[in-house]
């Protein structure tokens, strides 16, 4: 497969949460991906784990609200930036990045105190994305043209 080039933000969409369009910070020191997720309320959907959250999807703005609902796939204790543990449910949605669509897994933690509302691990990138850290939105915008020359 041969491996895209990203910034170290890009522009990114989670349709299947219902999110068109999100900045999202290329981590490459994060192992696990990590989406914002505020009023964690878990239930039970044929038999399986759920869970409904809201994530405010523009930064720095706690005005608009999206609420999106997924299957729990795992649960799992993470360290954040400050070493502070935490356990947190497990999800796999698809991202859609420029002509790149593909699943990955996110643990659900409250970041509106955090510049970016999504953070893409290394885990995620493997074998996909090259990361160029003094580019920016090299993908574009979900909806519009990429920017990026070679698609995949």
């Amino acid at each position: 497969m041969e491996m895209i080039t990203v910034g170290w933000r890009e522009w990114a969409a989670l349709p299947e949460l219902g999110i068109p369009r999100i900045k999202v910070k290329v981590d490459t020191g994060a192992r696990t991906s990590c989406l914002h997720a505020f009023s964690q309320e878990r239930f039970t959907q044929d038999g399986s784990p759920w869970i409904r959250f809201g994530m405010h999807p523009f930064q720095q703005q706690t005005d608009i609200e999206i609420f999106c609902e997924a299957r729990i796939t795992d649960e799992r204790m993470v360290s954040d930036s400050g070493g502070h543990r935490e356990l947190r449910p497990v999800i796999t949605s698809t991202i859609e990045m420029g002509a790149l669509h593909f699943p990955i897994e996110f643990t659900l933690t409250n970041r509106d105190s955090m510049r970016f509302r999504v953070l893409l691990g290394r885990t995620a990138m493997e074998h996909r994305l090259l990361v160029d850290p003094g580019q920016s939105y090299i993908l574009g915008k979900p909806g519009q043209p990429s920017l990026h020359k070679e698609q995949v």
